[in-house]
């Protein structure tokens, strides 16, 4: 978790109005109490008024409130459409994100936005999506992250199967398909997969190094911005 992240977090928990020791609250954002520790006092040196002291535990005085989000009738569209489609499209861990997401941005929201967004009627059904593919999904992103080579076992649009070594360079959503550019060690040079079409995955504990001509920006250079035609 960003640091960020944690700050808005331990100010959330607070505003529930209970007493909670640092250990509480290093349980629940699963860091050190020493962590906590550091993070109160720096909220607190930022004007936040959390009142307690170590060993005994924090809340937050009841007549605090985080400054109202402000968003535009069309903004808040924008976000709540952005999160359906990736609660309908995106990877496992991806969905939990945007799930607590908006439960964030709600919760801070004045009570007119809160109206906005709740007659906000965009939907992106997300049945399509089985959790297989959800999690591999998050595999490779997880992948070309860390950029770690992937086994795959594919199977072409002709029925034709084959196993490859490859390594894993972005990831694009094609009107409701998947497919991964990678680098393929196989055939030396860049392949598009579609997410659906891989049989298995087994990402690699080594580790590839980006050497110019097989990175990303390279594959972009030599493809239009229409859906690449060959898909294996």
């Amino acid at each position: 978790m960003r640091r960020a992240d944690r700050l808005f977090r331990i100010v959330q928990i607070l505003r529930h109005g209970r007493l909670l020791t640092a250990a509480r609250l290093a349980e629940k954002l699963q860091v050190s109490t020493r962590t906590i520790y550091r993070d109160v006092i720096d909220l607190q040196l930022a004007g936040t008024p959390i009142e307690g002291e170590a060993g005994v535990g924090y809340t937050l005085r009841r007549d605090y409130d985080l400054p109202p989000l402000t968003f535009t009738p069309d903004e808040l569209t924008a976000l709540v459409l952005g999160a359906r489609l990736v609660q309908a499209w995106g990877g496992a861990e991806s969905v939990s994100a945007a799930r607590q997401a908006l439960s964030r941005i709600e919760a801070v929201l004045p009570a007119d936005l809160r109206d906005s967004l709740d007659a906000i009627q965009m939907y992106a059904p997300g049945f399509q999506m089985p959790m297989v593919h959800r999690r591999r999904l998050d595999q490779l992103h997880t992948a070309i992250l860390a950029r770690n080579p992937v086994h795959i076992a594919y199977t072409r649009e002709d029925g034709s199967e084959s196993e490859r070594t490859i390594r894993p360079l972005g990831l694009y959503f094609w009107s409701g398909v998947w497919t991964l550019v990678a680098w393929c060690e196989l055939r030396d040079t860049f392949r598009t997969f579609r997410l659906d079409r891989i049989r298995s995955a087994a990402t690699q504990p080594t580790l590839f190094h980006q050497k110019k001509g097989q990175r990303l920006p390279d594959f972009l250079k030599t493809v239009d911005r229409t859906i690449p035609a060959a898909m294996q």
